[in-house]
């Protein structure tokens, strides 16, 4: 009878991976027991390089929400996940990443939405939206220098885009029309809309005002109206006209 020869080396490989995997255990196992040593809070600026929403709003959301600073707080006590949920019902937030690294800091990652247009309306609204059509409302921080909307612009709500038609639907399509351009996103600074649900242009440069009308044709008239601006305007002179009407087919109709 012959007794099998013991592999030493098999022996050392299994004694080697059970010593990782107590090693692995204890190191989540106090991991977990051990305490957030600080709050790091990075809020990423807008492209314009500004902050709608600072560093220290964010702490004071999570303070209000938490009831400490989290300083101090047991790891496996930190509720990350929903941190995050209440960090993104903040309207000046778009995403909240929330992690911890290996020096048991607390990381917080705040990523703005981006204002494209601010509306002044005839009713008291004072706001702005999102290039996603979500409302914010004006930051204590600072002014985002967008487009500014005044007049008669119809009252928000949620759905607005889905809407068969309204002046705020129009107007927002009107102004991503406009930014996409980077003529028109550096050339025109202001949209109004008459009584009539007109729009009116105002350009950054010049004192004339552009006559828009509805937003029927729009490409087309603002082909001509480019076309006009860069082949005609420089030989009349930024303020020769009063108006440069587009609502007539075909035509750029000016008025001194």
């Amino acid at each position: 009878m012959s007794i099998p020869r013991l592999r030493y080396d098999r022996l050392l490989w299994v004694g080697f991976l059970l010593l990782i995997g107590f090693l692995l255990f204890s190191a989540i196992g106090r991991k977990k027991n051990s305490f957030a040593d600080g709050v790091e809070v990075e809020v990423l600026s807008l492209k314009s390089g500004e902050k709608l929403i600072s560093e220290r709003d964010v702490r004071q959301a999570l303070l209000r929400a938490f009831g400490n600073t989290l300083e101090g707080t047991e790891l496996v006590g930190l509720e990350v996940e929903r941190m995050e949920r209440v960090l993104e019902e903040d309207p000046f937030v778009l995403n909240a990443e929330t992690y911890i690294d290996q020096r048991s800091i607390f990381h917080v990652k705040i990523q703005q939405r981006e204002p494209v247009l601010r509306v002044l309306d005839n009713n008291g609204g004072n706001y702005y939206l999102d290039k996603n059509g979500v409302k914010m409302p004006p930051s204590n921080n600072f002014a985002a220098r967008v487009l500014v909307a005044t007049g008669n612009v119809a009252p928000y709500t949620l759905d607005f885009r889905k809407k068969k038609r309204t002046t705020l639907k129009d107007l927002f399509s009107l102004t991503e029309t406009l930014l996409a351009d980077d003529f028109f996103a550096s050339f025109i600074q202001q949209i109004h809309v008459s009584n009539t649900g007109e729009f009116i242009l105002v350009p950054l440069i010049g004192d004339q005002k552009i006559l828009l009308g509805s937003v029927r044709k729009l490409e087309d008239k603002l082909r001509r109206l480019k076309i006009f601006y860069q082949q005609g305007m420089p030989y009349a002179g930024w303020r020769a006209y009063q108006s440069i009407n587009l609502k007539y087919n075909g035509q750029v109709v000016c008025q001194k």
